[in-house]
């Protein structure tokens, strides 16, 4: 089997237009020298080789300019964001005036509930999953909390039945039917982190406002992953990170969008501040406060110029690859295989929780007894594989379509096939 599938890869490499893309990230290294095979661009992206150029250029400008960086040189530091802004509109499917980068993602989240969160009569509870990432979990119990309400009874979450490890979309708009004279908004992921299904955004959306429910969406595992057309498809709010599959470093700036429908509306409450203010009055220093009429108007302060360096310099990299439409065409090709490959020949030891609604990531769950997830996680771990744990169960392995090779799902399957034999 391993030559047959080796063989196989390295015809599917030679025909990959983007192949060459991988030369444009550092790859990291095992002990003994050999590089990872790297399946994590869904927790940390790796670094492209643009990015110290680009940090480095904004220290040279600290360096040698001082404050005078905030007005001058090839990208000055007062409007550094505006140049993200059409390239990350694209990779969200926003357009410009719906989008900016700020803040980090929970940050962004509490700003736009802040907004679109109004308890009113009946129509005072907000819709999540039973399985949401903590930090959401966390942010919209205590939303629910800052306005008096509470959590038990004012935060309904959508379970899989009895068994199941996914909501069908079915379901959540039985579940949005049931309950739509009661809900105010609706707060989804984009791609569910522990079972890396996507949702129909389209189809939710449509349904939230055909009975008057805001509806938003966290696209921390959406953005750079799969195709997200925000704009066409209604979506009231999103908030993202960019340090997965945007490739930005640990703990980067995130981005947010807001409906243009919205974003024009200065008169929408929000928790505000100055760099939110009209630009052409922010440096008069008057104590009023009049938003920018785009996503814009909801910043609150002047952000972290280096970052935002970091930033510039993945987007580059997904404009140079031609945006997200061949990056999602090999991402199917490459996930594709992986699974069909799982299957044919794992499919008596593992499990694929992910379904075919999905983007980069395969959630595995080993079924052998001989080989518990956790010892199987640290097999990898010891070979120079790196994937993520999640618990109870689960491994998580991304091949991001930048940097991961078809060479790279072949040899993961070999050395799990190795490993249940016990020859590893």
């Amino acid at each position: 089997m391993a030559a047959s599938l080796t063989s196989q890869a390295r015809e599917l490499d030679a025909t990959d237009p983007l192949s060459a893309f991988r030369e444009q990230f550092h790859i990291p290294r095992t002990e003994d020298g050999r590089e990872q095979i790297y399946f994590v661009g869904n927790s940390l992206g790796l670094q492209p080789r643009l990015t110290a150029e680009y940090v480095a250029l904004e220290l040279e400008a600290w360096r040698t300019r001082g404050v005078r960086g905030h007005f001058s040189g090839a990208h000055p530091w007062m409007p550094y964001h505006e140049f993200l802004t059409e390239p990350m509109a694209r990779i969200v499917g926003g357009l410009p005036s719906e989008v900016v980068v700020m803040n980090s993602l929970t940050a962004n989240l509490h700003l736009m509930l802040a907004t679109f969160f109004r308890p009113q009569g009946r129509r005072n509870k907000i819709l999540i999953e039973s399985g949401a990432f903590p930090s959401d979990h966390i942010a919209v119990e205590s939303q629910l909390r800052w306005h008096g309400l509470s959590p038990e009874e004012h935060l309904l979450t959508g379970a899989p039945r009895t068994g199941e490890v996914c909501l069908s979309m079915d379901q959540w708009c039985e579940l949005i039917e049931r309950h739509r004279e009661e809900l105010a908004v609706i707060m989804l992921p984009g791609v569910q982190y522990y079972t890396g299904q996507v949702f129909d955004f389209a189809r939710l959306t449509k349904l939230a406002h055909s009975h008057g429910i805001t509806i938003g969406f966290d696209l921390a595992h959406a953005a750079g992953n799969v195709e997200l057309r925000l704009h066409e498809w209604d979506v009231d709010f999103a908030v993202w990170c960019t340090y997965k599959y945007l490739n930005s470093g640990p703990g980067s700036v995130g981005g947010c969008f807001v409906h243009q429908r919205h974003a024009t509306n200065t008169e929408l409450g929000r928790l505000a501040g100055w760099w939110g203010h009209d630009k052409a009055t922010r440096f008069l220093m008057r104590p009023e406060f009049k938003p920018i009429p785009t996503a814009e108007g909801w910043q609150l302060s002047n952000p972290p110029i280096l970052s935002l360096a970091a930033i510039r310099a993945s987007l580059e990299i997904f404009d140079r690859a031609g945006g997200m439409a061949p990056l999602i065409a090999k991402s199917r090709r490459l996930t594709g295989w992986f699974a069909a490959l799982i299957r044919e020949h794992l499919g008596d030891s593992f499990e694929i929780l992910t379904p075919a609604e999905r983007g980069c990531q395969l959630s595995l769950r080993s079924h052998n007894p001989r080989l518990p997830g956790k010892v199987v996680k640290q097999q990898l771990d010891a070979a120079g594989f790196e994937t993520d744990w999640r618990e109870p169960d689960v491994i998580r392995a991304a091949p991001v379509p930048l940097y991961n090779r078809f060479s790279d799902v072949a040899a993961f399957v070999e050395h799990l096939t190795r490993l249940r034999a016990g020859e590893a």
